[in-house]
């Protein structure tokens, strides 16, 4: 058991709710799509903003924080990989929402994207009422991260053993020891401690941990939790597989 320490061209009809307002930015070198973007974005409520490169991106974000980056895989001077795990490692942007724009939809695509820290993923072409409740979704998933983290800042910690994971700065710990860890190999661990009792198939890591299900193959799970326990060393007994179905946090 774990232990705390102390759209269309239509206004959209749900554009009053508390996300309107937000501000989105759209990364993308497609001048046909940022007119698209900017005018639907707008008539849902939300205060958009389209660049075209990734410098241009950083200089957005830097004038002011958006709470949503829609980014394009190809860019014309960095990859939006790059764009994306630059972000997560800036203190200032680490908490936006980033959803990968591509017309690349190969599995590889989409699990590097959520390798680097991304939200969400979307395939051209696409809908723009999707994409619009996509981000509407992502605005609040990110505002009440926000607001647990807040709640949690109290330096309590989730502790299992000598393992220690900090939730609200994002860190793993072992033997007081900070532990380098990849974005998804720490939501793993994050998602067990925190569902101390809760067994998770695989399907369910897919949609809590990757944001999706799908045609992603659930072997993707095994590869990641196995490359865990590697990284947990003494503590990778921690995670524990539970024959037919999943896994879970092994009980102390």
């Amino acid at each position: 058991m774990t232990q705390k320490i102390p759209p269309t061209s239509q206004a959209d009809p749900q554009a009053h709710l508390p996300d309107a307002g937000e501000r989105i930015l759209l990364v993308d070198d497609e001048v046909d799509l940022q007119k698209l973007f900017l005018f639907n974005f707008r008539e849902a409520g939300f205060d958009p903003e389209a660049v075209g490169t990734a410098k241009e991106a950083f200089e957005a974000a830097a004038r002011q924080r958006p709470s949503v980056v829609v980014l394009d895989l190809m860019l014309p001077d960095v990859s939006g990989t790059e764009v994306c795990r630059r972000m997560r490692a800036d203190p200032a942007l680490s908490d936006v929402g980033i959803l990968m724009l591509t017309a690349r939809g190969d599995e590889y695509d989409r699990i590097l994207g959520f390798e680097v820290g991304a939200d969400d993923y979307v395939v051209k072409p696409f809908s723009v009422r999707e994409l619009v409740l996509r981000v509407r979704a992502l605005v609040r998933r990110v505002s009440e991260r926000t607001i647990a983290r807040r709640a949690a800042d109290t330096g309590e910690r989730l502790r299992w053993r000598g393992l220690e994971v900090d939730t609200v700065r994002q860190r793993v710990y072992v033997d007081g020891a900070e532990l380098s860890l990849r974005p998804l190999e720490y939501k793993l661990i994050a998602i067990f401690l925190e569902n101390a009792e809760r067994t998770f198939t695989r399907r369910e890591l897919l949609e809590e941990v990757w944001g999706t299900s799908g045609s992603t193959p659930s072997r993707t799970v095994d590869t990641h939790v196995r490359r865990l326990r590697e990284r947990l060393g003494a503590y990778g007994d921690a995670v524990e597989t539970v024959h037919s179905v999943g896994y879970r946090l092994r009980n102390e």
